[in-house]
């Protein structure tokens, strides 16, 4: 089988078994129906990283089915290469999927908080504050090296800056919020990575 249609059937069997999961768990946060001002985001975030999402999504599932659509970014990779980003695939799913059950309720897609939102401390949250960006940066990189693609790892790194970029609100807003409490769980957690401390409590 050539390369390519490996790499193709395990992309799509990951995103079958995570594209459910992701919307089971918002679906179940949509159960109070609260109504969330995306414009706290910003005009700027509002108008690009949803669309961006969006076009790197379309590469990807262009890449899927069928890879020749994809090949005027194809870069050449060695197979080694791309079986790691297989195994990084694998490493963002758990993470992203130990983040949904983690947050529960919780879960919004922008940076406003729902009225009975509490403040998640337990799961990968012990050691980062925003594991789901986390997993989601994984998964970018992980899917351009599988799939030995230059856009997808383009694209998606201009949707990684920006929900960096809008980490700073989310985390104000989160001040706002809890207070003291909020400020503490920053001292002693990273916001992308562990702290040396948290990783040995």
């Amino acid at each position: 089988m050539h390369d390519d249609s490996i790499f193709r059937i395990i992309l799509a069997a990951g995103f079958l078994i995570l594209i459910p999961i992701g919307v089971y768990h918002r679906l179940k946060s949509q159960a109070t129906r609260e109504k969330l001002d995306r414009r706290q985001e910003g005009l700027f975030i509002l108008f690009t990283l949803r669309p961006l999402g969006l076009m790197t999504m379309a590469g990807l599932i262009a890449y899927m089915i069928n890879p020749a659509w994809m090949a005027w970014s194809s870069v050449h990779l060695p197979l080694w290469l791309r079986w790691s980003g297989v195994v990084l695939g694998v490493t963002a799913g758990f993470l992203l999927t130990w983040t949904y059950r983690s947050l529960g309720k919780n879960i919004t897609d922008t940076v406003v908080t729902r009225k009975e939102h509490f403040l998640v401390t337990t799961g990968p949250y012990r050691w980062v504050r925003h594991p789901f960006y986390c997993s989601v940066a994984l998964a970018i990189l992980a899917n351009s090296i599988a799939a030995a693609n230059a856009y997808l790892l383009v694209m998606g790194s201009l949707v990684v800056i920006l929900l960096v970029i809008r980490t700073k609100k989310e985390e104000d807003n989160l001040v706002a919020r809890f207070g003291e409490e909020y400020e503490n769980y920053m001292k002693r957690t990273g916001r992308f990575l562990p702290r040396l401390g948290s990783i040995k409590a």
